[in-house]
């Protein structure tokens, strides 16, 4: 079962009740777990003062989550198939909300760490089994579209977490960021058990299972290598990376673990990740993109917010408006995309994709200090078009090649792809703002010496203009270095975030090349075509 690899025909099994109807009752779910990833970061200092924590201390809320989550989307495949697709993604909204509504309910830190431990390891098996379902519940033709609207539900959802998050916790409590979860998850449940069956095929899939033993050193081995992975990248530029024994002690847990994974999954006749399917040149290659893709949009949704509120003086609320333009724009095109896979072949539609991705990111290092609203709307609705050509191409031709009793597991590796991406793509992004400001803080200081005439100039215009308004000459010297120093500051923060950009930019340019790697779908026959 999980060695096979060779392409086989594809199967499709007309489900009972409308497939749009199924699409939308599992994307409510998938929609919600997504969106938990990131609408928790504008509230850390709520919860922190309401749980009597320090900041530092908050940030393992978003920690834990992202570990055990990251542990669960490479074995969700592994476990659909001995249990059951449907049961499967049940027990994950199951534990979804009720962890949701624990995490609403936690009176201390601690406990709140715990319950989201527990919400990501549910959150973990949504979004796969969603893909697998409609991979599965639509004929090839139509999947395009399918996961159009798969792709609006995991694109959308960073992009309003934080304003969402931000006006909940402004106007309410921190703990309504969990509680919206529970009614979404009630009626997903609800939905689902009376819309969603397993295919035929998944039967004899889950009867071959049972006499299947189960591998604990792969799991044990998966679960350690990417909880310590998720670890190192969520807190790796807080605890400044190498010079941190406790990173160090991780980073090095991390790769022991993951080594010894891919070579102990390779020798087994029935691993809990089918490493196998990675011979496939267009599943590969995929997955690359799809990880990369996950650098870019993480990243790209962070750094517009962090510019506004750390250097404009943007609230948490307003900073996050700026996304949502850029929001619709991916409402409105993803359809389109989904329609055009049927039509146009998916790697012409991914090639683009990146090359407007990366023309928007050139355009958007024109930053400087006095941006309006508007200016920074377009940025984000510029990136957004690029970005609504890249998620359904790059899921839609995942599936060529691979065999159809393998959905599973190809729905659990792209997310995971997808996820590991946004964690490494925030992790470089405040990385890289942190390294490069400081880098061009110091050139620019190197500038401001007394002798440079331009310098004194400024020291003695902004003393005179203080000296004016009643500050005793001494102090108004004083102040006006401190005026000059801050000043430096944000201009050097400007030019690490241009730094950032340009670095994401020639990322999406060196990926239209690679895309052409990949095996041609036929348009209109879906990815079966290929087979």
């Amino acid at each position: 079962m999980a060695t096979a690899t060779r392409a086989v025909p594809m199967t499709y099994s007309r489900p009972t009740h409308n497939p749009w109807a199924i699409a939308l009752t599992v994307t409510l779910a998938t929609f919600m777990e997504v969106l938990d990833t990131s609408i928790a970061n504008v509230s850390l200092p709520h919860i922190a003062g309401g749980l009597s924590a320090s900041q530092d201390e908050a940030t393992w809320v978003l920690t834990s989550y992202l570990v055990s989550n990251a542990v669960v989307l490479p074995v969700s495949g592994w476990i659909s198939d001995r249990i059951g697709r449907k049961r499967f993604y049940m027990s994950c909204v199951f534990l979804f909300t009720v962890s949701s509504f624990l995490c609403g309910f936690a009176p201390t830190l601690p406990m709140l760490i715990f319950f989201r431990i527990l919400q990501g390891a549910g959150g973990g098996g949504l979004a796969p089994s969603e893909q697998a379902i409609l991979a599965d519940t639509f004929p090839p033709k139509k999947r395009g579209m399918a996961f159009a609207v798969y792709g609006m539900a995991v694109v959308l959802a960073p992009a309003i977490g934080p304003t969402l998050g931000g006006f909940i916790t402004d106007n309410y409590s921190w703990r309504w960021i969990f509680y919206i979860n529970v009614p979404v998850g009630i009626l997903s449940l609800m939905l689902t058990n009376i819309m969603v069956e397993d295919p035929p095929p998944m039967a004899e899939v889950r009867r071959k299972s049972r006499f299947i033993p189960v591998d604990y050193i792969g799991l044990g081995l998966v679960a350690v290598g990417l909880g310590c992975l998720q670890v190192v990248l969520d807190k790796g530029q807080e605890d400044d990376w190498f010079g941190s024994h406790f990173i160090t002690a991780f980073t090095i847990t991390c790769a022991v673990s993951l080594i010894a994974f891919i070579i102990w999954e390779s020798r087994q006749r029935y691993p809990i990740v089918n490493l196998r399917l990675f011979r496939i040149r267009t599943f590969a290659v995929a997955n690359v993109l799809m990880f990369l893709l996950g650098i870019v949009l993480f990243g790209t949704t962070v750094l517009i917010p962090l510019y506004l509120q750390s250097l404009m003086g943007y609230t948490a609320q307003k900073a996050g408006e700026v996304l949502s333009p850029g929001a619709v724009v991916i409402i409105f095109l993803m359809p389109l995309v989904g329609w055009l896979v049927a039509k146009v072949d998916a790697r012409y539609l991914i090639a683009l994709g990146f090359l407007t991705t990366s023309l928007a990111l050139l355009h958007m290092t024109n930053l400087y200090l006095g941006i309006d609203f508007r200016t920074a709307v377009m940025f984000r609705v510029y990136q957004a078009a690029g970005l609504a050509f890249l998620f359904v191409p790059i899921n839609t031709i995942s599936y060529v090649g691979v065999p159809p009793d393998q959905n599973n597991q190809v729905s659990g590796l792209m997310n995971l792809s997808r996820n590991l991406g946004g964690s490494v793509g925030i992790s470089l992004v405040t990385t890289l703002l942190a390294r490069r400001a400081q880098l061009h803080q110091n050139n620019l200081v190197s500038n401001t010496y007394t002798s440079n005439p331009s310098f004194r100039n400024m020291v003695d215009g902004l003393t005179q203009q203080l000296t004016t308004r009643g500050v005793i000459p001494s102090e108004a010297t004083q102040q006006a270095y401190g005026r000059i120093y801050a000043t430096l500051g944000r201009q050097a923060s400007v030019l690490a975030y241009i730094d950032t950009i340009k670095l994401l930019a020639v990322i999406c340019l060196c990926l239209v090349p690679l895309v052409f790697i990949m095996r041609k779908n036929k348009p209109g026959r879906g990815p079966a075509a290929a087979h």
